[in-house]
């Protein structure tokens, strides 16, 4: 039986897919945070170069990636889709598992896909520096790498408390040149002030946006950079699900569900969006099921509203499944998956019924991830370690129903500088963690009063 599925350098897409094309329904437009009203390109140019707010709001089907672009991405793309049979065999299930394994990338995750994109974009208009946040350290090792690669500086915020679990990403950044530092911090005015109330914050990513926002904004030399949430993220991302449709042609499937787990969405949405193409436009009849963890559960516990980026009020205001800015997370091991809203694109998809979402809290999500490694070899970041747990129960519930099912997950990262936590796992120190209900009418109540 084959179970790796490989195209060639050839096979590497060459546009990238805007699903805004093919939605029956128009987006809410993007506010400014101060005014409220709906944003004009000279409302973003002080944060994003000019063509990456062409692509933020563009109604075109499909956008060429730049042959730039497409030389460094061909140096780990296409990436492998891999049938899971081994997991298979362990849970007796009917059903045929595939994973489309991102982990291949230089820095380990699927984040350099629109790194680079970003990266070049800001290059060719001039750009000198970069800000961002970062959460579990995937995203600011990816633009670490892409700003690199195009020789701009990096600065990144980096969340606190995955500063300290996860120190080897933080390595990996400064390997290539990137300034790290703990959010919040005392750089900035919107670091000074959350630390002023709370001298002992963990941090959250509303904090790291506000301060990478903040520099950004008084720097001219400076644009800022985001690694997930925005159309334009997601769309760089759908290389993912371009390649998935042509590997599982090569392994005579279509797949009955597609999962990943979300955290702002680019990962699923690089997954999702080009077979959520296929049921808009031939259609197909694939489930989309998004898996989020409990402790930051925007899309099942959320509410869909108008809400700011960030914890300052600095970044713009988009309509978005939201716990509200004020949101502070526990600490829990997928620091990737602690954003306190989700993209606006995949709310929207969300709230008419197009995609699911379902949360697990973290212990049975690491067993996940070990019956994965047991049986595929393969240690998984606990980001992607909600997508397995998500596509485990998919698979047993086909056994249950005596079902074939296709089953497609996007495991979007490895977890070889996460062992911190997979110590806290076999040690028997991990615990389960519901955000409270009552912390979540709190925290939208501060939500922006929208006309």
């Amino acid at each position: 039986m084959q179970t790796r599925f490989e195209l060639s350098q050839n096979d590497l897409p060459t546009r990238w897919y805007n699903i805004v094309a093919d939605l029956p329904e128009a987006l809410p437009p993007t506010l400014h945070p101060l005014t409220l009203k709906p944003v004009g390109p000279d409302d973003l140019a002080p944060l994003f170069p000019m063509e990456i707010i062409l692509q933020e709001v563009s109604q075109e089907r499909y956008i060429d990636i730049p042959q730039e672009v497409q030389d460094i991405l061909k140096l780990w793309r296409p990436t492998p889709l891999i049938r899971a049979a081994r997991l298979e065999k362990a849970l007796g299930t009917p059903a045929k598992i595939f994973y489309k394994y991102e982990g291949v990338s230089p820095v380990g995750s699927h984040k350099p896909n629109t790194a680079v994109a970003q990266a070049y974009y800001n290059k060719i208009s001039g750009v000198k520096r970069i800000t961002t946040e970062t959460g579990a350290g995937q995203w600011g090792s990816a633009l670490a790498m892409a700003c690199n690669f195009f020789d701009i500086i990096c600065k990144v915020y980096m969340v606190k408390v995955s500063y300290y679990q996860k120190p080897y990403r933080r390595s990996v950044m400064r390997m290539f040149g990137a300034s790290v530092t703990p959010s919040p911090s005392e750089e900035t005015a919107a670091g000074r002030a959350i630390l002023a109330k709370d001298p002992d914050s963990t941090g959250s990513l509303g904090m790291a946006i506000s301060e990478a926002v903040e520099v950004a904004l008084q720097n001219e030399d400076t644009k800022y950079s985001l690694g997930s949430v925005l159309n334009h993220v997601l769309m760089h991302q759908t290389v993912i699900g371009e390649e998935a449709i042509k590997q599982l042609d090569l392994a005579g499937a279509r797949p009955d569900v597609v999962i990943g787990c979300v955290g702002g969405g680019s990962n699923f949405g690089g997954i999702a969006l080009p077979f959520l193409r296929q049921n808009l436009t031939e259609g197909a009849k694939t489930r989309f099921v998004a898996v989020e963890p409990t402790a930051c559960p925007s899309m099942t516990k959320g509410i869909y509203a108008f809400d700011y980026g960030d914890t300052a009020k600095m970044a713009p205001v988009v309509k978005m499944d939201t716990l509200g800015h004020d949101f502070v997370p526990a600490g829990i091991h997928a620091g990737g998956l602690r954003y306190h809203g989700m993209s606006p694109l995949l709310s929207a998809l969300h709230r008419h019924g197009y995609i699911s979402a379902i949360a697990y809290p973290q212990i049975p999500v690491f067993d996940a991830a070990g019956l994965f490694a047991r049986t595929e070899g393969i240690i998984v970041a606990p980001e992607s370690a909600h997508a397995v747990k998500g596509a485990i129960d998919e698979a047993l519930d086909a056994k249950e129903k005596g079902e074939e099912r296709v089953i497609l997950f996007n495991l979007s990262g490895h977890g070889f500088m996460d062992m911190a936590s997979y110590d806290a796992y076999v040690d028997g120190k991990l615990e389960n963690y519901a955000y409270p209900q009552e912390k979540i009418d709190e925290a939208l109540r501060s939500l922006p009063q929208v006309p």
